[in-house]
Parts: C-alpha cells; sequence; structure tokens
C-alpha cells in the first residue's frame, strides 16, 4: 500500500447472513477492536440490517454499506432498493458488480455501470468489483478481462467522481472456495486494475484510486496481501462475521 496517495480501505461484507439483533451484537463486538485503525472501516450488510448497523456505530469508527442497489430512482422493480433510498436511509456506501451477483442474479457489466452511475448520482462511496473465473485464468485471458471490465464499469464516471470509486479485485475462483491468489498474483492484477484507471484518468488519478483484493483474504494472509504496493485494501467476507479475525485484518492494513 502507499498510504501517501491514496486510503487503505476494509470493507466487510457480510453476504446473507445476521438478523438485525446479531447485526447489532456483530457491530458492538468489532467496534472497540478496530477503534485505533490507520485505515478506514466500513461494513455492507444486508438491508434489513442497515438501520440497526448504522444505530450501532454511531459514535466509532466503522461506516455502513450496502451489498447492492439498483440503477433506478424508483419504478416496478419488485424487490430491488434504490441507491436513493439507501442514503436517505444513512448508507454511506454499496458494493456493485459482486461475483456472486454476476454469477446468480444475472449482473452483467452493462448493469454493474448503470448500478455504479446511479450510486455516484446518489452521492454514495462504490465498491465496484471485478474478477476472472478460473477458465478464464487458464485462458491467459486476466489483464485482458479486468481491463475491459473497468473501462465499463467506469463509463461516465468523471475524473472527480472517481475520487468515490473503489475498485475491489475480486478473482472469482477464490470466493468462499478457501483458495487465495497468490500476494504476487494480487498484486499484477490490482496493477493492471491501476494501468487501466491511468489510461483513462491520468497518473495522479491511477495512484489516488484504492484497489482492494477480495478473494478470501483472512487473518492470516492479510499481511503478505496488503504488503504489496498495489494492494490497498480488502474485500472480506467470511472473516468479516469474526470479530477478532477482521479486527487482524484491519491491524495488518495499519501496519501495511
Amino acid at each position: 500500500m502507499n498510504k501517501a496517495v491514496r486510503k487503505a480501505v476494509i470493507a466487510g461484507n457480510w453476504k446473507m447472513n445476521k438478523t438485525p439483533a446479531e447485526a447489532k451484537e456483530l457491530i458492538t463486538a468489532i467496534a472497540p477492536l478496530v477503534k485505533d485503525a490507520g485505515c478506514d472501516v466500513v461494513a455492507c450488510v444486508p438491508y434489513v440490517d442497515i438501520a440497526t448497523a448504522i444505530e450501532a456505530a454511531k459514535g466509532t469508527n466503522i461506516k455502513i454499506g450496502a451489498e447492492n442497489c439498483h440503477w433506478a430512482v424508483s419504478g416496478a422493480f419488485t424487490g430491488e432498493i434504490s441507491a436513493e433510498m439507501l442514503k436517505a436511509c444513512g448508507v454511506e456506501y454499496v458494493i456493485t458488480g459482486h461475483s456472486e451477483r454476476r454469477t446468480y442474479f444475472g449482473d452483467t457489466d452493462v448493469t454493474v455501470q448503470k448500478r455504479t452511475r446511479a450510486a455516484l448520482d446518489a452521492g454514495l462511496t462504490v465498491i465496484v468489483c471485478v474478477g476472472e473465473y478460473l477458465e478464464q485464468r487458464e485462458q491467459g485471458i486476466t489483464d485482458e478481462l479486468v481491463a475491459m471490465q473497468t473501462k465499463i464499469a467506469l463509463g461516465g464516471v468523471t475524473e472527480e467522481e472517481l475520487k468515490r470509486i473503489i475498485i475491489a479485485y475480486e478473482p472469482v475462483w477464490a470466493i468462499g472456495t478457501g483458495k487465495t491468489a497468490t500476494a504476487e498474483q494480487a498484486n499484477e492484477v490490482c496493477a493492471v486494475i491501476r494501468a487501466t484507471v491511468k489510461s483513462l484518468y491520468g497518473e495522479k488519478a491511477a495512484e489516488g484510486i484504492t484497489v482492494q483484493y477480495g478473494g478470501s483474504m483472512n487473518a492470516g494472509n492479510a499481511a503478505e496481501l496488503l504488503a504489496q504496493p498495489d494492494v490497498d485494501g480488502g474485500l472480506i467476507g467470511g472473516a468479516s462475521l469474526k470479530p477478532n479475525d477482521f479486527a487482524a485484518i484491519i491491524d495488518a492494513a495499519t501496519k501495511g
């Protein structure tokens, strides 16, 4: 990480876990463990937990985010939540393009761009996810694919708006599988993302953008991953549900 020019951000993605009561318990347990964090700390929670999580996080350094948003402000989209609604609830961050949304719910590069645009318009900070499947890595097209996903997701985003974008590299083959890219593999792709941003916005913008790694980062491998020059934080799944593990990752980011 290069903290001189960009923020380190550790964001938990709770996925479909925790009732509101459990969310309060988890935030309350995490808060004292991360109060001296030298990085930004975010918890992206299920929609039903947002109000409880925001209340529990008051007076702490934990920011609350959502796990997805729709691209429309309102309309006949049963079961969806707009970025404007999230903003009204007090959410500050939102994830777009997570591999599970792409894999199970039909998100495409085009809809990820639309969701990202809507979130920016609502004033949110967006964690945009990009990454390849195992077959694509084996075909040797990781760099081209991730660059394309990044370019499409950033379509229409101004250099000023880019300051509210975080890009998370998520190798799909390493999410929920226990497999993790090596620190070198993670850094290589994060560097490709940064180079892509440079081609679109210039060197200063590229040096300023936070690029996370999101493939099964945990308490055991966080320090090695975060020591890489182009890895600026993590989008954390399972470990974000375990207070001590999440705190250990944040400690590694603080020291990195």
